[in-house]
């Protein structure tokens, strides 16, 4: 049978369909060198050239963002991976991808944040100082009235960035020398609560004792790759704020902070609340000739904690210009509060089906006690042991000795 014979017979159970497909791909050239095959109409791409930054200006600036911290690994970008992006990596990406810096390397364009944040930690005014690409020379930066001809930074940002980091002030002109962690001169957190089970007023007692200057090394982490031997901080205010409907708020604001400094302090106060500890406890961990190492608790959870605000010397801050790409972010975050809020009410209808006693901390054994750790499961514990009781911590000087030990033999 001959070869012509051969292909009709493999053709002719084929369908219309399959026929143009097939003489469609026997029209189609093949590339002579690789194979690959290239469409009659299709034009060669075009190799896109590196982006030179070389060639254009910059110019400093600050930025002002809140962000929804739940779904990062903290404020920070980080040198390993980690499980969640960080609200950093996340908006130095963006800034990257819309040529706005030179690489993802921080290093590379003067970058500094304000208050360092952990995973879970959301933020309402953080900010954040960096060099960027920009489109006045920097004669003409120097002039407000040519505002107007500069990049919409924070349009063009927030146009990348997702719904729940958000930017929405700039200082295009910082003052000389401005660096975003040393030129803030307090910073103020908030921490949500839920008054169940918990005393406010002897929560508002211990809370007072917090303010002023004191030693809060029974009220950190420890890290030995800081060597940070003094750990007097300046707590300018410290109150229980009542937010209705049964919210309070822990208010508290700092010149500065140590790691974990925050949800520590909260966890005493829930400790107070609960009638646990006296509020005492609060001046008794802060005499260190009393107390010269921590007692081992918990810290309370990072949902509940916000960065509220960061305060900085007289400077000029723009909002947002409005415009389509404003009401695009506005209405996408927007969008993002009623689905939360649609959601936690959902939630409380499921939870009313199964609550009978509005004190869920009361246990039917009295002798298990449920700590409370600000997330509504907290710890349950067999019973109570006082904090003056339990084992400590080891002491700063011999985690610091051992951390720098460690950085010898390393070396050697």
């Amino acid at each position: 049978m001959s070869s012509e014979t051969n292909s009709i017979g493999k053709y002719s159970d084929w369908s219309k369909e399959d026929l143009i497909s097939r003489i469609l791909e026997l029209e189609t050239p093949k590339n002579e060198q690789n194979g690959t095959i290239i469409k009659r109409d299709q034009k060669p791409q075009k190799k896109s050239k590196p982006f030179d930054f070389s060639k254009h200006h910059t110019r400093f600036i600050a930025l002002k963002f809140s962000y929804l911290g739940w779904n990062y690994n903290g404020l920070a970008i980080q040198k390993e991976p980690t499980p969640l992006p960080t609200v950093e990596g996340t908006i130095i990406e963006a800034l990257n991808k819309c040529k706005l810096i030179p690489s993802l390397n921080p290093g590379n364009f003067n970058f500094s944040r304000c208050g360092r944040t952990d995973k879970g930690v959301s933020a309402l005014n953080q900010v954040i100082s960096l060099k960027v690409r920009s489109n006045l020379t920097p004669e003409e930066q120097l002039d407000p009235n040519l505002d107007s001809k500069e990049f919409d930074y924070i349009n063009i940002l927030n146009g990348i960035l997702p719904s729940d980091i958000k930017i929405h002030e700039i200082s295009l002109r910082p003052p000389q020398g401005f660096d975003a962690r040393f030129s803030c001169t307090s910073r103020h957190y908030k921490y949500l609560f839920h008054q169940q089970g918990l005393d406010i007023e002897l929560m508002q007692k211990a809370a007072k004792l917090y303010e002023g200057s004191h030693d809060f090394r029974n009220f950190c982490k420890i890290d030995g790759s800081k060597q940070i031997s003094n750990y007097e901080r300046t707590i300018l205010k410290s109150q229980i704020l009542d937010l209705g409907n049964g919210l309070y708020c822990f208010d508290l604001e700092g010149s500065a902070f140590l790691w974990h400094q925050v949800r520590n302090m909260v966890a005493i106060l829930f400790l107070v609340g609960q009638k646990l500890e006296s509020p005492g406890i609060v001046t008794q961990l802060m005499n260190i000739q009393e107390t010269p190492t921590r007692p081992l608790f918990d810290m309370g959870s990072d949902i509940p904690l916000i960065l509220y605000d960061c305060k900085f010397p007289e400077m000029e801050w723009v909002k947002a210009n409005k415009c389509a790409k404003y009401e695009k972010t506005l209405t996408s975050v927007y969008s993002q509060w009623i689905e939360l809020n649609m959601k936690t009410q959902v939630a409380k209808f499921m939870y009313e089906k199964f609550v009978n006693d509005d004190d869920i901390f009361q246990n039917s054994n009295e002798r298990r006690t449920r700590i409370n750790l600000g997330d509504g499961k907290g710890k349950i514990v067999g019973e109570y042991v006082p904090l003056f009781k339990r084992d400590r911590m080891e002491s700063f000087e011999v985690v610091n000795e051992r951390w720098k030990k460690r950085k010898l033999n390393d070396k050697n």
